[in-house]
């Protein structure tokens, strides 16, 4: 049992993981194929779906899972027909619902977000939601009854399905010369027929399956309603927990648009600017997923820990995650900005909102803190306490944007995010040393400090000197693969330099080990 457990466990990480890389890197492609306009409409556009998404998903494969496999540990035949049921009503309404909501309204969010021409983007992405609640129910009863590799196969499947449908969208509809509105919304195709590729390949696992529910089972009105009672208190509290990083995009979606239209005094290019914000936001993305997929992982070792009544072993591990995010992100987020040039020219091919790029870089470093400190809390048992701290960043951050958009435009929202991921950190961290006293900073952690600014200045000043403004992309793409390299030798060698790092640490990270093994 534990080995399948832990089978699973690493078969869905290694999905997320793809699917998440997936989900990051193809925004830049995108922007080369469609523009900045395309860009921001789809960056506008996808924060109001998510969190309809969430609400609509989220908790429901947790519950799921959870209620299953009690089920199944008591034999009751009759209560797993009843949950996998019951939660395919609820899927099938809250997407429904959601569907209704963001068709309904449509008009008035369209206005909010950045006007009309984001409209035939969301109305067609809205009709994932027609799917992906459904799908979300085969994916929790499979891992109720001990099978992950259903959900990971579909997450995969869903992402390259997604991912290959937008580029290729987007290329034909550029080809063709539709209009910007246009092919923002036809690119959202991809998201509907990624999600229902995944619910057919569930869906026919299900049929073959030996797992089926027993039809000859009774199942009522009275089954429903006792039944979605339990899946509710289950899942809603999953959702609100989940909900809560979502709103911070949401925010940007929703107060940007209005900020920028009054300090540009027109709304004719809001997409536009929100294209060059969303540049930012895809690097952003790509570095945390690759943080996380290395420090998340370490997060149930605090809850074992913590049930062990271990609190030398659980201040351990929350000082080993904290390092290694210190490790990973600080040297990404200062190569990022001292590289901000090249790394705008060469992928996304002109350097329009340098400065916002390189500060909103920067947040890469406090956003990737943020998401781990939620992780420390959640896996110390306040997972509402992080989501109410969220909570409170989201109020801060729209405070925030309209204050420093109306000052200094762009750049305003770039310092905005930087600015409320940082206070979240320091949030997150105020309340975990509440709980469990750790070392939160200490010679290691100057080391890699001091190594990623000498690292960050050696390859980012030439890029002040080279006149990337006549530069070609193929230029910056060779300078950036140059420097990328120079900075992780340098890197490096400062680290082991100043005993901040040795083989026996990056032996024993999730990724790194099987290099040093």
């Amino acid at each position: 049992m534990k080995h399948t457990l832990l089978k699973g466990t690493i078969i869905l990480s290694a999905a997320a993981l793809l699917s998440k890389i997936l989900g990051s890197l193809f925004r830049i492609p995108l922007q080369n194929i469609a523009g900045d306009e395309v860009l921001g409409i789809f960056t506008l556009v996808y924060p109001v779906y998510m969190v309809a998404l969430i609400l609509s998903v989220a908790g429901i494969p947790i519950a799921i899972s959870k209620l299953v496999a009690e089920s199944r540990a008591r034999g009751d035949e009759q209560e797993v027909k009843d949950i996998f049921m019951t939660s395919g009503i609820l899927a099938a309404v809250f997407g429904i619902g959601s569907f209704l909501l963001l068709y309904l309204f449509s008009y008035q969010i369209a206005e909010v977000l950045g006007g009309s021409s984001t409209r035939p983007a969301l109305i067609i992405v809205s009709a994932t939601l027609l799917i992906a609640p459904s799908m979300a129910v085969y994916r929790g009863y499979f891992q109720g009854h001990e099978n992950m590799t259903p959900t990971a196969v579909s997450q995969v499947i869903e992402q390259f399905v997604r991912v290959g449908l937008i580029l290729l969208i987007a290329a034909y509809l550029v080809q063709n010369l539709y209009s910007d509105s246009e092919v923002a919304g036809g690119i959202m195709v991809g998201s509907f027929f990624g999600a229902l590729a995944s619910f057919v390949y569930l869906r026919f696992l299900y049929v073959r399956s030996e797992v089926r529910v027993k039809k000859n089972l009774p199942y009522n009105w009275g089954h429903f309603k006792r039944t979605a009672k339990r899946i509710l208190f289950i899942s809603i509290p999953i959702a609100f927990g989940a909900i809560t990083m979502a709103l911070l995009n949401l925010v940007d979606s929703v107060t940007i648009p209005s900020a920028l239209k009054a300090y540009e005094n027109t709304s004719d290019n809001v997409n536009y600017l929100y294209g060059i914000y969303g540049r930012g936001l895809a690097l952003v993305q790509i570095v945390t997923v690759f943080a996380s997929s290395v420090i998340l992982p370490l997060i149930p070792n605090i809850s074992a820990k913590l049930a062990q009544n271990d609190t030398l072993g659980t201040q351990k591990v929350i000082e080993k995650t904290f390092f290694l995010t210190y490790l990973l992100s600080v040297p990404a987020a200062a190569g990022l900005v001292a590289l901000t040039y090249p790394i705008n020219l060469g992928l996304f091919t002109d350097l329009a909102g340098s400065s916002v790029l390189a500060i909103i870089s920067l947040s890469s470093l406090f956003t990737s803190l943020t998401i781990l400190g939620t992780g420390v809390l959640q896996g110390i048992n306040k997972a509402r306490l992080a989501a109410w701290l969220i909570v409170g960043g989201v109020a801060v951050k729209i405070v925030l944007n309209l204050v420093l958009v109306n000052l200094f435009g762009l750049n305003g929202a770039a310092i905005s995010t930087v600015a409320v991921y940082f206070l979240l950190f320091l949030a997150n961290l105020y309340v975990i040393r509440k709980h469990v006293k750790f070392e939160a900073f200490n010679k290691r952690i100057a080391v890699i400090i001091v190594a990623s600014l000498v690292m960050a200045a050696v390859i980012g000043l030439p890029t002040l000197f080279i006149g990337f403004e006549e530069a070609s992309r193929g230029f910056a793409l060779l300078y950036l693969t140059a420097a990328i390299a120079a900075g992780g030798v340098i890197y490096a060698v400062l680290l082991f330099a100043g005993k901040a790092v040795d083989k026996q640490l990056l032996s024993s990270l999730p990724v790194l080990n099987k290099i040093f093994k």
